[in-house]
């Protein structure tokens, strides 16, 4: 796997397994990676800020302002941003290649991180979960004190229907003669 994945990362077909950190032709953050054109003093993190910067400068730049030519402008902002892409796709493969070896050498710490993820995940959740049953709560009261507020006026008469209703009630029956 970790063949297929160098082999994806660096556009190389896949060949043996990356050597160890810090071995000659391992790519790092503090040395060329293999087919990237690097200084010895830049790292892929300086050549993803320069170029991520280089994106705004070129959107703000002056000559880009005052230009007329808009094809000439988006060909350039399509320039840096692809290579800030580029440079950002090392970085990831960069991460993705160390994340491989770690779970090769150290297999524990990365059932520890997933564990601990999921304990994340779960409080977070029992947060959500909190915050929704107080919500639940709210609104029944509110209900409740809604349908409380609807019993009282039944209570007593509502218009001539009922006064006639509570008025009859109260008649007394007629008594029978024999």
């Amino acid at each position: 796997m970790a063949a297929a994945l160098g082999g994806m990362c660096s556009g190389q077909p896949p060949g043996p397994p990356p050597p160890p950190p810090g071995l000659p032709g391992q790519p790092s953050l503090l040395h060329a990676a293999p087919g990237a054109p690097r200084t010895s003093n830049t790292t892929l993190v300086d050549e993803l800020e320069s170029s991520f910067e280089a994106c705004f400068a070129s959107l703000v730049s002056q000559d880009y302002v005052n230009g007329t030519d808009q094809e000439e402008i988006r060909t350039g902002v399509d320039q840096c941003i692809q290579k800030f892409l580029d440079i950002a796709r090392q970085t990831e493969c960069f991460f993705l290649q160390k994340r491989l070896q770690l779970s090769v050498q150290k297999p524990e710490q990365v059932i520890k991180e997933d564990v601990s993820e999921l304990r994340n995940e779960l409080q977070r959740k029992d947060t959500l979960v909190q915050k929704q049953l107080a919500k639940l709560r709210h609104w029944q009261q509110v209900l409740e004190d809604l349908s409380a507020q609807h019993r009282q006026p039944a209570e007593g008469p509502q218009g001539s229907l009922a006064y006639l209703e509570q008025a009859s009630a109260n008649i007394p029956a007629p008594l029978k003669q024999s």
